[in-house]
């Protein structure tokens, strides 16, 4: 598996955490830890909580994720 092999999930911003975590509750039920992509903090996309986010995560650690996508 190579790195475009993560598994896409979305999901809502439940807490926001020190360090640019989140605590991000996915529509399957499930909880993970994410963190802002590289191109949204470059670009300055605010995530707060409530927002509806799109979130990679890696097969191999389902409990950590990255944020890629808010949606409007």
């Amino acid at each position: 598996m190579s790195k475009h092999d993560m598994v896409e999930m979305d999901g809502v911003i439940s807490d926001v955490l020190p360090s640019a975590m989140f605590r991000v509750a996915l529509d399957n039920g499930h909880s993970v830890l994410a963190t802002i992509a590289g191109k949204m903090r470059r670009f300055r996309i605010r995530v707060l909580t409530g927002d509806r986010v799109k979130v990679e995560v890696s097969p191999y650690d389902l409990t950590r994720g990255r944020i890629t996508f808010r949606h409007k």
